[in-house]
């Protein structure tokens, strides 16, 4: 082992990137150009957006992933120490780092366009996560090599693992079939599976993890435990909490960030989904992926407002 152990609630294992947000009347057209009425900069990434969340909701957390030497990265890495974000694990090279333009409508609709920069990834010991003693587990399906032995150890270990399924792509097709819950959105669950119904494609995803669970936007979501899964065979839906929209961007991160820190709290099936629901609800009452995230008390406030407390 490297260097002190990492002892934290959460360990986020993924992708970081650096987000433009635009805010326009409509999404732009063949040979168009728009004029942006505002434009908001932060950091952005899944498994980074998700670390964000755990250390907004007052829990601790740790983040492994890739920033380039560069002043996005060097933006992004303050961002994260400022949150209380642990960033030992974070490694830094000469690549760029990731970069996204994002274009939000006025009803928080968006349109997003990604530069990854390098495709080669830092290699699995520069992350040296046999340092952390988490909690529980989240990855995004990025850092395959490191990532795969991480959610070993963890299962081995009784140590809840989620996987943020995002796009369907080597990465998360193979950590599908290793994490305990699998946390997907439509889109990824509809591509997956090559059905158009979610309720559907739910079986399928279901058939690969013990806690599948898919995210529907404002219908909620729908969800599928197997009898080898910690909460028993079961399934249901949950209903979206209504709050007025300005921004979905990092709404999925973030209910992916609170379900994990919900699991290293030991939090029952129902608790989890509707505290993790309600902080992906709270961050689409604000522009930008991390504006949005919520506090601990302010999530506690919103949830007292509908008439739930936590004991």
């Amino acid at each position: 082992m490297k260097g002190t152990p990492i002892v934290v609630d959460v360990l986020c294992l993924g992708i970081a990137c650096y987000d433009l947000i635009f805010s326009v009347d409509r999404h732009v057209g063949p040979d168009e150009k728009v004029r942006a009425s505002e434009l908001t900069a932060c950091g952005g990434g899944l498994a980074a957006n998700a670390a964000m969340t755990v250390a907004h909701l007052g829990y601790s957390v740790a983040f492994a992933g890739y920033l380039g030497q560069d002043i996005y990265g060097d933006k992004h890495l303050h961002e994260l120490r400022a949150a209380g974000v642990n960033t030992e694990l974070v490694v830094r090279g000469e690549w760029p780092t990731s970069l996204s333009a994002i274009f939000v409508k006025p009803d928080g609709a968006r349109a997003l366009v990604n530069y990854a920069g390098s495709q080669d990834l830092p290699v699995e010991a520069e992350f040296q996560l046999d340092r952390c003693r988490p909690r529980a587990i989240l990855v995004d399906g990025h850092h395959l090599a490191a990532a795969e032995p991480l959610i070993d150890w963890a299962r081995a270990k009784g140590i809840p693992t989620v996987l943020d399924g995002d796009t369907v792509h080597v990465g998360s097709k193979t950590l599908m079939e290793k994490v305990e819950f699998l946390v997907a959105s439509e889109h990824f669950a509809l591509d997956f599976s090559c059905q158009e119904d979610a309720a559907v494609a739910l079986a399928q995803l279901s058939r690969r993890a013990p806690s599948s669970v898919i995210t529907l936007g404002k219908l909620g979501l729908i969800w599928r435990n197997r009898a080898d899964s910690r909460f028993g065979a079961s399934a249901g839906s949950y209903p979206a909490f209504a709050v007025p929209t300005e921004d979905t961007t990092g709404a999925g991160d973030a209910f992916h960030g609170a379900f994990a820190a919900g699991l290293s709290q030991g939090m029952n099936w129902e608790e989890l989904l509707r505290f993790a629901s309600a902080v992906g609800a709270l961050c689409c009452t604000k522009k930008g992926a991390r504006l949005g995230i919520p506090t601990g008390a302010e999530v506690a406030a919103f949830l007292a407002r509908h008439g739930w407390m936590r004991p």
